[in-house]
């Protein structure tokens, strides 16, 4: 579990590799993760945009952007959360993930905050420390 707090909100990422649904000998490896965004502050916020940053162990990065998240923009009030589970798949068998989110609040602000990096890697893998 990844967990980082940007203005009074926690986002919690747990991704997992999805064995069935990945095919190690032809290079093609898949992860699902679920997130969690809590509203730990006192001013309803909503979730607008995501923009994601995702690398594989070659170096090779790819960036998404997009409204909302999982067709959905959600309306956190003080301790409201939000939970979604979506996947990504890598050539290789590790990787890694952060981001942020574009958040508005009730008075009009629009910020970004933190989507923790987190770890993309097979299950019992080598690890190689740089």
């Amino acid at each position: 579990m990844y967990r980082a707090i940007t203005r009074n909100i926690q986002v919690t990422a747990t991704p997992r590799y999805v064995a069935e649904r990945s095919e190690p000998d032809q290079g093609r490896h898949f992860w699902a993760y679920t997130i969690e965004v809590a509203n730990l502050g006192q001013e309803t916020v909503q979730l607008k945009a995501r923009h994601w940053i995702i690398t594989d162990a070659n170096g090779h990065t790819e960036e998404v952007h997009g409204a909302g998240v999982v067709g959905e923009e959600p309306l956190l009030p003080p301790g409201g959360r939000f939970e979604y589970t979506s996947g990504v798949p890598l050539n290789t068998g590790t990787g890694i993930m952060r981001g942020h989110y574009e958040m508005l609040s009730e008075g009009g602000e629009a910020f970004s905050i933190e989507i923790p990096a987190f770890s993309l890697d097979v299950p019992d893998a080598r690890r190689i420390l740089n």
